[in-house]
């Protein structure tokens, strides 16, 4: 199963919650070498905007694979310029607040955000990189 895949079962799964940091997190486990459950231990509490609206969970879960993988400011600054470009913010509560005003189901929104991130790590993660 690919990473994409992978995003999508976690997200589709309705016998677990898991938030947009862990489902970020849990999809990269394996290249960040966490097991699944540190991983969903990890995101635990930064869902929400850190549970008051702050920055997204999937770009916190995001900026934790570049790290934990050994990427460089570069990609890290990279990954944030794009999520601001394409969004106007990196604040959940602002987030959401676009989504609503579009019409768009909160689940749809998060979800999307998660599968861009993902698929955003994939292409950095395909890059060789130095340290």
């Amino acid at each position: 199963m690919d990473h994409m895949e992978f995003a999508h079962t976690l997200r589709a799964d309705t016998t677990v919650h898991y938030n947009c940091c862990q489902s970020v997190l849990l999809t990269f486990a394996s290249e960040m070498g966490l097991t699944q459950e540190q991983a969903y231990a990890l995101g635990t509490y930064l869902n929400a905007g850190m549970r008051h609206g702050s920055i997204c969970g999937a770009l916190s879960g995001a900026m934790m694979v570049l790290g934990m993988t050994g990427r460089g400011e570069a990609e890290s600054l990279a990954l944030l310029r794009q999520f601001q470009q394409t969004h106007g913010t990196t604040q959940c509560a602002a987030l959401l607040k676009s989504a609503r005003e579009r019409g768009e189901e909160r689940k749809a929104h998060c979800d999307n955000l998660v599968y861009e991130l993902v698929e955003a790590l994939e292409a950095v993660l395909s890059q060789e990189h130095t340290k």
